[in-house]
Order: C-alpha cells, then structure tokens, then sequence
C-alpha cells in the first residue's frame, strides 16, 4: 500500500475560455444591441490616450496615482453621504473612482513600487472599498487584487521585488483583507450576474496567489473567515461551472499541507459534502476536459480529509469504502481515483480494511490488478484468493516483481557508470534515485510476498518458489530487497510505529530464512 501523501496542487490555471464569459445574456451579441454611446465613450478614451504621453512609473508617479485616488475615494464619500437617495448625484464620482482603480493596476509591473504603496497608507482605502455599496466598484478592487498579487510577478522578478511582494501580501492580511473578501464572495455568490461570477473567480485566484506567497494564508484563512463553508455550498452545487471547478482546486490547496484545516473541515461534515461531490461521478464520466481536473481536485480533497485518523473513521461511517468499490466496479475515469482513496483511507486504519473485506471488495480489488492482510477470517478470506485459478494471482505478482526488480537493476547500473566517471554519489542521493525508479514499489511486492510466505501454506509456497528458480533468483533476492526496506525505514509516524514496522519486515525475512 501506498504511503498516505497529498499530492502536491497544479499550476495554477490562467484565465481563459472556461472562465466565466463577458455579460452577455446568450453569449451573443447583434448589431442592434450594440450601445452606440459606449462605442464613443472607447473612441473618446482612445484620443485621449494619444494625446496624453506615457509616463514613467516610478516614485513620482506613483504618488500622483495615489493622490487622485484618495481624492476621488474621498468625494465619492462625501457624495454619497450627502445625497444618499440620489444615485444620480453620486454617480459621476463612482465613475471617477472606478477610473482611478484602473489606473491602478499599473503598479503590478513594478513590484519594486510596493513598499512604497504601503508607506502612502493607501493600502486602508483601496481594501474597504470591498465592501462599497456598489458592486462594481469592489469588483474592481478584486481585479486590482489580482493584479498585484499575480504569480508572475514573484516568478519573473528578482529577490527585493519577491520580498516587496511578501511584504504587500502581510500588509494585505494585516488590513483584514481576508475577511473582507470572504465577506464579498459571500454577497457575490447568490447573483446569476457574469461580472459577479467573475469577480468570484478572481477573488479565489487572489487567494491562490496570496498562498503562494505566503503558504500560511492557508491557514489563517479557515481560522479568521467562513471560507470552508463557502467553498462546501459550491461543491453542494450540482451544475458545473468555472466556479465550482475553482472552488474544488482552492479547497485541495488549503488541505494539502494543513492538518488543521483537515480536522476543521472534518468537523463541518466536510467528509460526507466531498463523498457526494464525488458520487455524481460513480456511472458517468466528466463532459471536459475542465469537469475531469475538477473531479481529480475533489478526489484530491478527500485524499487530504483522509488523512486524520478522525476523518478515516467518518469516511467508514459515511460508507465511503462501499461508494470508492461502486465506483471501482463501473470503471470510468474516477476508477484510479477511488483506489487512491482507498489506499488513503486503510492506510494506519484496520477498521476501513475489515470493511473492505466485509463488503466482499476484494474481488474488486483483484480484478483491478490482481494484487495489507488482516486477522482472523478477513486474513484466510484475503490469503484465499492467491490460490484459487491455479495460483493466477501470483502468477501476476511475480511478473510485477520481475519487472520492477529489472527496472531498479538498471537504474543501479546506470548510477554505477556514472560513478565511473567521477560523477560520485551519497547513499541517500543512490537510494531515492532508486525509488524513483520503481524500488519502492518492488518493495511493497515485497512485503506481499513475506506475507504470503509466513501463511506456511504449501502451494503458494511451492508457486513462489517455482516462479523464482524460473528467472534464475533464490529467496536470498527477496530477502535482500526486505532488508534494504527494514534499514530505510523513517519515522515519520512516530517511533512506535517505526519499530512495528521493522519487527513485522525482520519476521519476513526470518521466515525466508528458515524455510
């Protein structure tokens, strides 16, 4: 069995096609619905742009920038308070301060500027206009958001502009702006409106790009706002879109690396959410491309949940273990996705495997690539199913014994020529380029085969070793390979564990000895 490892979350996607499309109410727009005034209105700010020259972004223009947007932040205020049941008396000085958040989004090519920004205490004024009674106008500040956060200003810049991003992201956090946008998302969710659906994708791209920067946000993310919570009631959502794929990629993110947001979301039935999520895929497969990496996402999150031995134990209750055979069973594309969980849910957890065993899944299991052993009745039921169809089942282990076993050898001759020319390696750096190339696996073979061994049962043994003496190899081989295993074993799962696992490898190896 695999050892229980989040994988690592995707690059993150840049907005295209399948983001949310331009507000239009069929996608299509005529000729008779084109808005005459807003084609004046381009043609007006593209004359403007010519006769107004370029200026050079640095210090001096930055506080210009600044400068006039306060202003226009302030007399919007002013406005607004002054004629609150007027909306034509304030509308003027909101188009004023929309233009100047557009200006804005200058700063993001050059992250030099950062600390700067900060120093001019604007930073205050741009976040809690994310709660502006005007959508538009936080819409706007998410871009802006967006913008300066971006990975592709940390990953083209040099070291100080990385650190003014780190910088900017802390100043960000310490205004609240985690709050503040968990708050926005909630008031956006509702609206079938596409700059609303917009502004919610890139709210989650503004909180995918702060982690990058600053992995802690991760946490404190869940800790300070509702953000589960939102992020469950999208994958309750049965209609895909953009939105909900991005919502399971955020949530795997957040759960990769965090125990904490593990247990908490455990705790908020997050568990039986993602099981469902999950199940609307057990007989069909995904329409696209976007729909399959959505489903890989939430496969994904419920590997993470998996890991507290806590949320094992809601998964058993949940019968997740009888969902991931269903899925098994029909064979479309979350098949190898269900065995993963699987493997995440047994790992360190008796209970899942006597369940498995229970609900007859072993026939699922070796159907799927003939390939861990309990007690009492479940270990007799599992052992069972090496003999029957004339030993067919280790048959197929030996082959992927011999194939591994040939893969590892090459990789170790290869290493050895390379030593040859002074290309020397340590024994750490050897032994995870052997893994790498298949040892681990051939190691778990391994184990399956010690298991079988110490079962004393005389036909698999007598198969085993007709299956060695056919390839030219002794037990000795398997024994060497059980030992490379029992003097590599970490401990990270704890001492006791590391020494169970040990006792158990040398009781293996013993066994190949004594026979």
């Amino acid at each position: 069995m695999e050892i229980a490892t989040a994988r690592s979350h995707n690059p993150k996607r840049k907005r295209d096609a399948t983001s949310p499309p331009p507000p239009f109410s069929n996608g299509e727009t005529t000729a008779d619905e084109i808005d005459l005034s807003l084609l004046d209105a381009i043609e007006k700010s593209q004359s403007l742009s010519k006769s107004q020259p370029i200026e050079t972004l640095d210090l001096k223009t930055l506080k210009k920038l600044i400068l006039s947007f306060e202003r226009k932040y302030k007399e919007n205020i002013e406005s607004r308070l002054k004629y609150p049941d007027q909306p034509e008396k304030f509308a003027d000085s909101e188009i004023d301060l929309h233009n100047e958040l557009q200006k804005l989004k200058i700063l993001s090519s050059a992250p030099e500027l950062y600390p700067d920004l900060i120093t001019l205490n604007s930073i205050p004024s741009i976040l809690s206009l994310l709660s502006h009674e005007n959508t538009d106008i936080a819409i706007d500040v998410i871009q802006l958001l967006q913008d300066l956060t971006d990975e592709d200003v940390v990953e083209m810049s040099n070291e100080n502009e990385e650190e003014s991003m780190k910088v900017l992201v802390n100043t960000l956090i310490e205004n609240n702006v985690l709050e503040l946008l968990v708050q926005n998302l909630q008031r956006l969710s509702d609206s079938d409106d596409q700059d609303e659906m917009a502004a919610v994708y890139n709210t989650l791209a503004t909180v995918e790009n702060m982690i990058e920067v600053e992995p802690k946000v991760a946490e404190m993310i869940c800790e300070k706002t509702r953000v589960l919570k939102w992020l469950l009631g999208k994958l309750k959502v049965r209609e895909f879109d953009s939105n909900k794929q991005y919502a399971a990629e955020i949530l795997s993110i957040l759960l990769q690396n965090s125990e904490a947001n593990q247990k908490r979301l455990g705790q908020m039935n997050g568990v039986d959410v993602v099981l469902q999520a999950v199940a609307m895929y057990k007989s069909k497969d995904p329409k696209s491309g976007d729909e399959e990496e959505m489903v890989e996402n939430l496969f994904d999150c419920l590997c993470c949940l998996l890991m507290p031995l806590e949320n094992k134990e809601r998964f058993v209750k949940a019968e997740g273990v009888e969902l991931m055979i269903i899925i098994m069973k029909q064979k479309k594309l979350a098949y190898g996705s269900a065995i993963r969980a699987l493997d995440f849910a047994m790992t360190n957890y008796p209970p899942a495997c006597e369940r498995f065993v229970d609900v007859l899944g072993l026939k699922t299991a070796f159907a799927a690539f003939m390939g861990g052993i309990l007690r009492g009745s479940r270990r007799e039921r599992v052992l069972s199913k090496f003999v029957e169809s004339e030993c067919e089942k280790i048959d197929r282990l030996m082959e992927l014994y011999i194939r591994y076993s040939d893969r590892v050898k090459e990789e170790t001759k290869r290493m050895d020529e390379l030593e040859l020319d002074d290309l020397e390696m340590d024994e750490d750096e050897r032994y995870n380029r052997k893994l790498e190339s298949g040892l681990y696996t051939l190691q778990s073979i391994a184990i399956i085969l010690g298991h079988l061994w110490c079962s004393e049962h005389p036909r698999m043994r007598a198969r085993i070793e007709l299956l060695l003496r056919q390839q030219k190899l002794t037990k000795n081989d398997v024994k060497d390979i059980l030992l490379e295993y029992h003097d590599n074993i970490g401990d990270l799962d704890g001492p006791e564990e590391k020494e169970r696992v040990q006792a158990r490898v040398l009781k293996f190896i013993s066994a190949f000895e004594l026979s």
